[in-house]
């Protein structure tokens, strides 16, 4: 079935799942495969639960003289192309986002920025992959002045895949850095892959994008595009940036065309002060007022385990424990030494996909934690024990959970940081 006949099909639904607990009344479902699940197969419950047309790839589920059964040649290949032909139709202008670290948060600042002057389509949670883009551009309306795209990867050629289903006009590099290395290789490889962002822009007209100053690295994959500058405390930049406080809040300070405002967030982390800039370079350029940029920024709370400090009865919980790589664990570590708050415990888990440098990467961070005074340390995971070397040790985070059951603390400020599958998150219903 050609793209153009499927897309028909498409505006008769305005929705798409891939998920049978989930169909819409009237929506498309199309029948995705995984490692442990065939789609096709529900392509029928999909239609008895409300669906409209189920999309299948494999003949034999294709129901002869069924109407709302509609037969391609490959599904995850139809969902992409269907919603580049969404894309280019509603011509919708697009933002989008990679990096190693930040990206996310970026976005959900970026996004609350904009909203303040337009209305805005972003990426929910993590659907950054090679169905969450498609997924997030179906959603667009003819309503959405703009899109805010985030664009995952932890292998060579995902990012190319990625902005050619999405068409940014224009882009941004949070930063690189030592993340996904079992996939990439090498620092060289991230670098490589995000980059790819940036090759796309070069050949599309009109395009630019938004870039840290301070990043030498993405300075020179940059060459050749038109760039709008942010960065610390060089007012000849675009935005610039001052940092005024992280005890444990980040404030700070920008300057945009001689003018200087005052921001006060809910974000946890120094590091938070480039995403903040960047979200301000954005809001900035599509003509967002500055008291407005200052206000979304104030209000932005943050969830999903990201820079979030929440309160418990007995303890302040720095929860950063979604994901973790030696750029971001190093971040998370120094920021947490330069908190201007007392009775410190930090509760760091392993760091995944490392490959081959994973001993060497967890023992550089052990090294870093000998030189800072954190007052107690807590190491979770396989990768760490190998490496450890006197900090309190636990295989995995079940065994710290019953520890603390026992013997809880109480009045402290912690730090949970880890990777997602370390399951560190679960530490904040004890704590």
């Amino acid at each position: 079935m050609e793209t153009s006949t499927l897309y028909n099909y498409f505006k008769e639904c305005g929705k798409v799942t891939t998920d049978t607990r989930n169909c819409p009344e009237g929506s498309m479902f199309i029948a995705l495969k995984g490692e442990t699940f065939n789609g096709n197969a529900f392509a029928k419950q999909a239609l008895e639960k409300g669906c409209r047309y189920a999309v299948v790839d494999e003949r034999e589920y294709a129901e002869e003289g069924n109407p709302n059964i509609l037969l391609v040649d490959d599904c995850l290949k139809a969902l992409q192309s269907l919603a580049n032909e969404h894309r280019r139709r509603l011509g919708t202008r697009i933002i989008g986002i990679t990096g190693t670290n930040g990206k996310t948060t970026t976005k959900e600042l970026i996004a609350a920025v904009l909203q303040q002057k337009y209305k805005v389509l972003y990426t929910q949670g993590n659907l950054n992959n090679h169905i969450g883009v498609p997924l997030t551009l179906l959603n667009l309306t003819a309503e959405h002045e703009l899109a805010v795209v985030e664009m995952g990867a932890n292998h060579p050629g995902e990012i190319r895949t990625l902005v050619h289903i999405a068409e940014p006009d224009c882009g941004l590099i949070t930063n690189v850095g030592k993340a996904h290395l079992e996939g990439f290789g090498s620092l060289e490889g991230v670098v490589r892959t995000k980059s790819e962002l940036y090759d796309y822009l070069r050949n599309k007209e009109k395009s630019f994008i938004f870039l840290d100053k301070d990043a030498e690295l993405l300075c020179k994959s940059s060459a050749g595009l038109e760039t709008i500058g942010y960065g610390m405390e060089d007012e000849r930049l675009y935005v610039s940036g001052k940092l005024h406080a992280c005890a444990p809040f980040l404030a700070f300070e920008w300057t945009h065309e001689g003018k200087s405002y005052d921001v006060n967030t809910h974000l946890i982390g120094a590091y938070n002060i480039k995403n903040a800039l960047a979200a301000i370079a954005v809001g900035c350029h599509f003509g967002v007022p500055a008291q407005d940029i200052c206000k979304a920024l104030d209000n932005y709370i943050p969830s999903n385990n990201r820079s979030q400090l929440t309160e418990t009865t007995d303890n302040h919980l720095i929860v950063d424990a979604y994901n973790a790589n030696p750029t971001s664990m190093r971040a998370a570590i120094e920021n947490f030494r330069l908190m201007e708050v007392s009775h410190k415990v930090a509760v760091l888990g392993d760091m995944k996909e490392l490959g081959e440098g994973s001993a060497e990467e967890h023992r550089k961070i052990v090294s870093l934690l000998k030189e800072c005074t954190l007052g107690r340390v807590i190491l979770v995971g396989e990768e760490f024990g190998k490496t450890n070397e006197g900090f309190e040790h636990y295989p995995d985070v079940e065994a710290l959970k019953e520890v603390f059951i026992n013997n809880k603390p109480k009045g402290k400020y912690i730090l949970i940081k880890g990777s997602n599958s370390m399951k560190l998150a679960q530490l904040k219903e004890i704590l």
